[in-house]
């Protein structure tokens, strides 16, 4: 229950395409793009659904285009420029979730919300992945919620940790204050003798 609020604004009933044009962007624990697409066209149709043209699959842009010029470089933000001609569906996980990352800058979001981004990347793709996400809040200035598992990656990454235990906040702090926390280990780990 409640209500969420970006910038000043309530949005919490507003339709997702609002909430966009507002600032806030997600990823899905799935990935969320056009599989049949080039890397470079699914950023581009962000970036031209932002800029106020026309979204269409079917009208190919000219090559030297704002929206183009701009989804190359949201590409390069997420290391994957060398890759703009790949169709999105033979990308290997973790550079479908760089991406899905370079698709949300098209919209150039305030707030993202990252749902389990590293479920299902392969170890090797993991170092990367989360670079990127660490440029997302320190270069480029979007403030990052994130749901993870894998503490590590987490406790690299935040500035602050909230821990959920059966619904309920059991904490919120600081990385090493909420490890350290007897109810956390408790919690997460069982009585420690």
């Amino acid at each position: 229950a409640g209500t969420v609020w970006l910038g000043g604004t309530e949005v919490t009933a507003l339709p997702l395409h609002k909430r966009a044009r507002l600032g806030l962007g997600r990823t899905f624990q799935t990935s969320n793009l056009f599989p049949g697409l080039d890397v470079l066209e699914n950023v581009r149709l962000a970036v031209q659904s932002r800029l106020g043209g026309a979204a269409s699959l079917w009208r190919f842009p000219r090559r030297n285009d704002e929206a183009s010029e701009l989804a190359v470089r949201y590409l390069d933000e997420v290391d994957l420029g060398h890759r703009h001609r790949s169709v999105a569906g033979d990308l290997s996980h973790g550079d479908k979730r760089k991406l899905e990352i370079a698709v949300l800058l098209g919209m150039q979001p305030r707030v993202v919300l990252l749902d389990e981004p590293m479920a299902g990347v392969a170890t090797a793709d993991v170092s990367g992945l989360t670079a990127v996400i660490r440029r997302l809040h320190r270069e480029l200035g979007c403030t990052v919620l994130m749901v993870e598992h894998h503490i590590d990656v987490v406790l690299g990454l935040v500035d602050t940790v909230a821990v959920m235990h059966h619904g309920e906040l059991l904490a919120w702090d600081k990385p090493d204050a909420v490890i350290a926390d007897p109810e956390v280990q408790r919690a997460y780990l069982g009585d420690v003798a």
